[in-house]
């Protein structure tokens, strides 16, 4: 994928956008063995980009979505000892989780070690939409439904919920751009009910599809295209 030399450059720490756009005014940065100039662009996984003579080494990103079980927790590492979501993904990189998801939910979280994609999916600015299906502990009602539609102030601010649905006696799908703990639950307490069990089925433009709790796969390379596009990482 073509990126801006600079930003290669930065990504691999040698240094900020800033000063990796000095070294190219300087004549210091080549790509495939090429001296280039401000605004050029570069696959980091097929071109030879050089700083100094010395080729860049870029650790490829690697994009995981994963079945989250129950009790298992969304941390790399875990001071009690329980498993955690690294636990159940076997790849070399050095991937992490992107959010947080509750213990007692399931459902999708994306593992990767693309930062700019993880700090864009949790900035209130993107509103990455969360996509949840909750088993509550009565039944849903028209009525309940329009109280989501209206939006619902949790904590002093309001959860606005797009398109609510019932799928079924008990169970309701919603979609919201809050990351606050606890908020679905936290949001349905507030109606007169309770959240018996969740599990988030979407973040973004991904979707869980047909994966069984616990196991995982790589996106694609479309999904990763339409994830940036939804970040604004792409046209």
């Amino acid at each position: 994928m073509l990126q801006r030399v600079q930003k290669i450059i930065a990504a691999a720490g040698i240094a900020s956008r800033r000063n990796a756009e000095e070294f190219i005014r300087q004549g210091r940065v080549t790509v495939n063995g090429k001296p280039v100039e401000i605004g050029a662009s570069a696959d980091p996984e097929k071109d030879v980009v050089t700083v100094d003579g010395k080729k860049i080494k870029l650790e490829t990103f690697v994009y995981i979505v994963i079945n989250k079980p129950l009790n298992v927790v969304t941390t790399l590492a875990d001071e009690l000892g329980r498993k955690t979501v690294r636990d159940l993904v076997d790849v070399p990189e050095r991937v992490f989780p992107v959010g947080r998801l509750d213990r007692n939910a399931t459902g999708l979280v994306l593992l990767t070690n693309d930062g700019e994609i993880a700090n864009r999916m949790m900035h209130p600015r993107y509103e990455t939409a969360k996509t949840y299906v909750a088993e509550l502990s009565s039944p849903v009602t028209p009525q309940l439904l329009e109280r989501l539609r209206k939006g619902v102030v949790v904590e002093d601010r309001k959860v606005l919920v797009k398109a609510p649905e019932q799928v079924n006696k008990n169970t309701v799908k919603v979609s919201i751009h809050e990351g606050r703990k606890h908020i679905v639950k936290k949001l349905f307490v507030k109606l007169g009910t309770h959240v018996d069990a969740l599990a988030r089925t979407a973040l973004g433009p991904l979707e869980l599809g047909d994966l069984k709790p616990g196991e995982w796969r790589k996106l694609t390379t479309d999904e990763v295209s339409s994830l940036r596009r939804a970040l604004q990482l792409q046209k």
